[in-house]
């Protein structure tokens, strides 16, 4: 700001402070003072010179005071606030002058006062016309513009920075700029710096952070600490949370390592941060041993997982990587992404993408013709639980013979290694999606018994994971977005658990788990403890700086509503069908010891399934299902929307 304006404002202050009534009486006496110089100025342009004031002037000006000042009050020019004044403002004064201008002249011009030129009588109302409106303007430049900055000023969130560290400075320097937001200043563990100043700002102790947040109307803390672990992260979140303020967050260490701190680069709370569990670093050389030079193939790969695995693959560098979907928007959103990682590096692999469904047998089996991979992923499923529930045929069509025709166009062709990426409600299942997923699982452990004596035979294996957080299924963007648009958070039940990890450790730990398969392991991922969606819930909304409404808060901002269980949802998911997991080389990968059928006892079976799914019996489905997946217990009746309509129809043509 300019030293000028750093005045002006200064000396603007203490009139915007003065009470209403004393401002009204400040401008009454400078349009007295007006009325006074107007009449001065209108004598000496009439004399053509200076002229001196003598006592016959004075009357001319007490006849100006008593005409004008009535005036002025009659027409409300003091009940206008001057910042504010605009048209409407100077509308009033040019009416107000007018009628003062008229009985002015009369008085002086047609009347006449003794000693002062007639002409008087019509020059001096246009001065104090553009006087008067002069000042109004000038008032509404000056105060109005001091006055809306320092509302904008009041009205701009309030934050705080936790850390006041490198990354914590740079944020301040870069905050400095922005206009809107306004820093207060900082919290840091460190006990030299509290009572400091940084940039000018104080350093406060976090144990004052609720006092803090109150005194100084703190709305958001930003969290500038990318090298804290995550136990210590996790206790200043408790602690952020009990204060009820906004939280966000700084990228990583590598982001900031690149000089790359900006106020843009602030987001929400990483999803590790509400998880609450420390990742394992990954084994470089068994992400490695099945990907490095060699073809890999990724199904489903514009899904959530699929494209992670996509990122994961390309930094261990394959010669080849295949991606393979059915929806043409997925796969060039990831082929897209994949491509600029690709130009990186002179030893980029080649990326393509391949329109495909796993469910066609010429398609899958011309692909594999073509490359050979080596190493070929199968995440591609329909994972929805409801939308699979309302089309049952579909789901198991997909699921479990689109993993069955992939595997056996992958044998065929010489493939090594086949990873199935599959789920914990494959796990005792009460739902199509799940109990499709588990006599995947089987078929690849048929396939696997009945190739182990043959040399050069694929390895199948298995890899069987819970939710991913941030995933397009998963409950976070969603309570996200209904956070932003002020609730309703809508839950299907208050007990339902599910276990949790993000989509880069869960791909990570299937290439490795693959990795280490020699075949028809059914990997199991250590999921740490199962979380309640209901704590997840209140803990995205006191970390939005909002509090939950509930019976013993009603005045709370948003509300957290049960509406029940979908079909075919489960109160709690398990990882294992026994309770007797095997270790691995590797802290989080677990092989379980579940029991299936032999490929020939499987395989008429199959046939059996697949002749109900080509008339889309839904019960018929639903029977093979239980009479093949051990523990799959449906709930409910069959809700396939196809099955519900055509039976639908025959109760209306039988009435």
């Amino acid at each position: 700001m300019r030293p000028h304006s750093i005045l002006l404002n200064r000396a603007a202050a203490p009139l915007l402070a003065l009470p209403r009534a004393a401002k009204r009486a400040l401008a009454l006496g400078i349009d007295a003072w007006l009325c006074a110089l107007t009449m001065w100025m209108a004598l000496s342009l009439r004399l053509e010179g200076w002229a001196s004031p003598t006592g016959r002037d004075a009357w001319a000006v007490g006849v100006s005071l008593a005409l004008a000042l009535p005036l002025f009050v009659k027409f409300g020019l003091y009940r206008a606030i001057f910042r504010y004044s605009g048209w409407p403002a100077l509308g009033a004064v040019l009416k107000a002058v007018a009628t003062y201008g008229a009985l002015f002249a009369g008085v002086i011009t047609l009347i006449g006062v003794p000693g002062v030129p007639r002409s008087v009588g019509l020059i001096q109302p246009l001065l104090l016309l553009v006087s008067v409106g002069a000042s109004r303007l000038v008032a509404c430049w000056w105060l109005g513009g001091l006055y809306q900055s320092a509302i904008a000023r009041k009205a701009q969130p309030r934050v705080l920075i936790y850390g006041a560290g490198d990354a914590g400075r740079k944020l301040a320097q870069a905050m400095s700029t922005s206009p809107a937001l306004r820093l207060m200043g900082f919290l840091d563990d460190d006990r030299r710096l509290h009572g400091g100043l940084i940039h000018g700002l104080p350093v406060h102790d976090p144990a004052t952070l609720k006092a803090q947040v109150a005194s100084l109307q703190i709305s958001d803390i930003f969290l500038a600490i990318p090298s804290a672990s995550l136990r210590r992260r996790q206790e200043i979140l408790e602690q952020i949370r009990q204060a009820r303020v906004s939280v966000r967050t700084l990228p990583g260490l590598m982001a900031l390592a690149q000089g790359k701190v900006q106020v843009s680069d602030l987001r929400e709370l990483d999803i590790e941060d509400l998880l609450g569990r420390e990742a394992v670093p990954p084994d470089a050389a068994l992400l490695a041993s099945k990907i490095h030079r060699k073809v890999v193939l990724v199904t489903g790969a514009g899904g959530s997982i699929g494209s992670e695995l996509c990122r994961q693959i390309v930094h261990a560098g394959p010669s080849v990587l295949l991606l393979v979907d059915r929806c043409e928007y997925a796969l060039y959103t990831i082929h897209r992404e994949l491509q600029a990682l690709e130009a990186r590096g002179p030893a980029a692999p080649r990326i393509v993408p391949l329109l495909a469904s796993v469910v066609d047998a010429r398609r899958m089996r011309e692909i594999m013709a073509a490359w050979h991979p080596q190493t070929v992923y199968h995440a591609a499923a329909y994972k929805h639980v409801p939308l699979v529930e309302h089309n049952p045929a579909e789901g198991v069509r997909n699921n479990v013979f689109g993993t069955l025709i992939t595997a056996g166009a992958a044998a065929a062709h010489g493939v090594h290694d086949f990873v199935l990426i599959s789920t914990d409600k494959a796990v005792r299942p009460t739902n199509i999606m799940g109990s499709s997923k588990r006599l995947a699982e089987m078929g690849l452990q048929a396939l696997a018994e009945q190739g182990a004596h043959r040399p050069g035979s694929t390895c199948f294996s298995m890899v069987r994971f819970g939710n991913v957080l941030d995933s397009s299924g998963s409950v976070v963007p969603l309570f996200r977005q209904q956070i932003r648009n002020g609730g309703p958070i809508t839950l299907t039940h208050s007990d339902i658990t599910r276990y949790f990890m993000t989509i880069p450790e869960a791909a990570q730990l299937v290439i490795q788990a693959g990795a280490m398969a020699t075949g028809g392991e059914v990997f199991v991922l250590d999921m740490g403890e199962p979380l309640r969606i209901a704590d997840l819930a209140r803990r995205m909304v006191e970390l939005s700086g909002l509090t939950v409404r509930d019976a013993d808060n009603p005045d709370g901002d948003i509300e957290i509503r049960v509406v029940g269980l979908r079909p075919g949802e489960k109160l709690y998911e398990e990882p294992l069908i026994g309770d007797d997991p095997l270790p691995t080389a590797h802290p989080r990968i677990m092989k379980a010891r579940d029991e299936f059928l032999s490929w020939s006892e499987l395989t008429p079976q199959l046939e059996r399934l697949q002749a109900a799914l080509d008339v889309n019996d839904a019960p018929l489905i639903r029977q093979q299902l239980q009479q093949l997946v051990r523990g799959y217990r449906p709930g409910g009746e069959v809700v396939d929307w196809v099955h519900l309509e055509q039976r639908g129809r025959l109760v209306l043509s039988a009435l």
